[in-house]
């Protein structure tokens, strides 16, 4: 796995965050807190002298894991970040899985509705998944939240286009340059709070997290930062692998996508 300048990315993506909360004028960023969303809200912190600007959404299908809630508490009072939580019904889904599938976007249409947002910062990566690799640092949905891939703005020179459809909102991804290492790089030198549950416990830990329902630990003894960046850079699994998901198919995940999935 390749390592990156992180002063070259968090430059980069601090200026996109910026960008953003300049360009719209009702801003929003998703937080999971999982460690991608937990880096994306510490360098809006040092974007913006210490504090996060816009509110905070997490969808709630009220199965996350125990730890996962607690980091939540702790972490947005310590921030104090304005937090939203959208409790989010866990029902059959054709797409996906009912966790964790179609219902989180329909759920996410309700609060951008409510709250009138017209862009959100999301933590995606490239690397993580073939279909993401296609996005833009800022991405246009459609009323309906659905994203063609197929015609997107060129983004040139830093040059990042924000044309808005009407009722629409912009995705941003300040994130989208970084990789698996280059975030735990990240979380060591700024010294991110992260998620206990990455942390091996009984040989097990989780590398990617989702809901207690479609997330599963792999084998690990890294118990901290350091002993994840080595391991990482001997694995060849896949960093998703834990997430037992249909969705994590290429050609479910881009149904997926363009519905409005994170």
């Amino acid at each position: 796995m390749i390592k990156q300048d992180l002063k070259v990315l968090e430059e980069k993506s601090i200026f996109v965050i910026r960008e953003a909360n300049a360009k719209f004028k009702n801003v929003a960023a998703l937080w999971s807190m999982g460690k991608d969303s937990t880096t994306m809200l510490s360098l809006a912190r040092k974007a913006f002298l210490g504090k996060v600007p816009f509110p905070v959404i997490h969808i709630d299908n009220s199965i996350d894991f125990p730890e996962t809630y607690e980091f939540r508490r702790d972490l947005a009072k310590k921030w104090n970040l304005d937090l939203i939580v959208a409790d989010s019904e866990i029902k059959p889904d054709l797409v996906g899985a009912a966790c964790c599938g179609k219902n989180k976007p329909e759920t996410l249409k309700k609060v951008m509705a409510k709250y009138g947002f017209d862009a959100l910062i999301v933590s995606i990566r490239r690397d993580e998944h073939g279909i993401r690799s296609k996005e833009r640092y800022m991405s246009p949905r459609d009323k309906n939240f659905r994203w063609d891939y197929k015609n997107q703005p060129a983004e040139l020179w830093d040059n990042y286009s924000s044309k808005l459809d009407a009722k629409g909102h912009i995705r941003v991804h300040p994130l989208l340059d970084w990789n698996e290492i280059d975030i735990w790089n990240y979380i060591k030198q700024e010294h991110v709070p992260t998620n206990p549950l990455y942390f091996s416990r009984n040989g097990y830990r989780y590398r990617s997290l989702g809901c207690t329902h479609c997330t599963v630990p792999l084998k690990s003894d890294a118990k901290n930062v350091d002993q994840i960046i080595k391991e990482l850079g001997d694995t060849k699994e896949e960093e998703r692998s834990g997430r037992s998901m249909d969705k994590e198919r290429e050609y479910v995940m881009q149904k997926l996508r363009a519905l409005g999935y994170m």
